[in-house]
């Protein structure tokens, strides 16, 4: 069986992080705050991306920190889920993205570093459908329930059905496509990754189900849920907008389950899901305050998880 969970993160620590204007275009969690210069939000963000890290090491998380370059200009490098994933069959997977700025940041140099400790024996790469403007952002596009071969996905702008349709044929994963939404200015808009309103645990999925407004969809996700055996917590969009859709399930080398969040989505979770949460494992939460507002992303955007198998020696 697969595994759900991994204790090996990549991170990328950041170098020239600010607010992106390409990449804001259709994400509405990103917003302009009033003030911070970009060099103020490189200094804040890499305080937090720190302390995110210390906390993680300190469980005994096996955190693999790369350093971001200083040129090419990537300012949303922090992010490394959407451009790669890493599988237990020792497949590489790239993925193309729908920001100019963001296909910068796929770096082969990592790859190479990581074949030093790893069993790499095939680099799967979609990249090719950006000239067609066809994009599917990792697991930002993704989630993925790994033990049960089903992937999850908000179609949207930067989730393309096609190359899912690919993927799920590559890594034998059975598909549940969905319209997520949120209110923007009044009007029902796109969800652009489907990692800001749902998460998938090893006996739980949490999600916001107001996001997905068609009924039979709502039940198409629900029931598959049930067949897989997750127990369901639900979120509120009130709650997504504060990133609590946006964690992710590691464990350490011992085998303790941690759920990572930021500790906006931390402090906007009720008593009784918290519990629930914490009956597969204690929560690390961090702030990262800047990252959240000038990036629009959260703590699962920032872990690319490591499934390969480790080299024999």
């Amino acid at each position: 069986m697969k595994k759900q969970v991994t204790s090996d993160i990549l991170m990328i620590k950041p170098v020239n992080f600010r607010y992106n204007e390409e990449t804001a275009s259709n994400n509405y969690y990103q917003k302009v705050v009033d003030g911070l210069s970009a060099e103020t939000a490189q200094i804040h963000a890499l305080r937090e991306f720190d302390g995110l890290v210390e906390k993680l090491k300190q469980k005994k998380i096996n955190v693999k920190v790369i350093n971001d370059t200083t040129s090419p200009e990537t300012p949303d490098a922090v992010f490394p889920n959407n451009w790669v994933s890493f599988h237990e069959n020792g497949t590489v997977c790239l993925y193309p993205m729908f920001a100019e700025s963001r296909r910068k940041e796929r770096r082969m140099d990592i790859i190479k570093q990581m074949s030093a400790e790893y069993e790499i024996s095939e680099i799967v790469d979609y990249t090719s459908y950006e000239d067609q403007q066809k994009y599917l952002e990792g697991t930002g596009s993704m989630v993925l329930d790994r033990a049960n071969h089903v992937v999850y996905a908000a179609i949207s702008e930067r989730t393309d059905r096609d190359i899912l349709e690919m993927f799920c044929k590559k890594y034998g994963y059975q598909q549940v496509i969905f319209k997520a939404n949120q209110t923007v200015n009044g009007e029902r808009v796109p969800i652009y990754h489907t990692n800001v309103m749902m998460c998938m645990a090893e006996q739980f999925a949490l999600i916001c189900l107001d996001t997905i407004d068609d009924e039979n969809e709502r039940k198409k996700v629900t029931g598959m849920f049930e067949k897989t055996g997750k127990d369901i917590i639900t979120i509120s969009e009130e709650q997504v907008n504060l990133f609590a859709g946006n964690m992710l399930q590691v464990c350490n080398a011992g085998g303790q389950r941690y759920m990572v969040m930021s500790s906006t989505a931390y402090h906007s979770l009720t008593k009784t899901q918290l519990e629930t949460i914490e009956k597969s494992g204690p929560v690390i939460h961090s702030s990262l305050d800047t990252i959240e507002a000038c990036g629009g992303g959260s703590a699962r955007c920032m872990m690319a998880e490591i499934f390969l198998p480790f080299k024999q020696n």
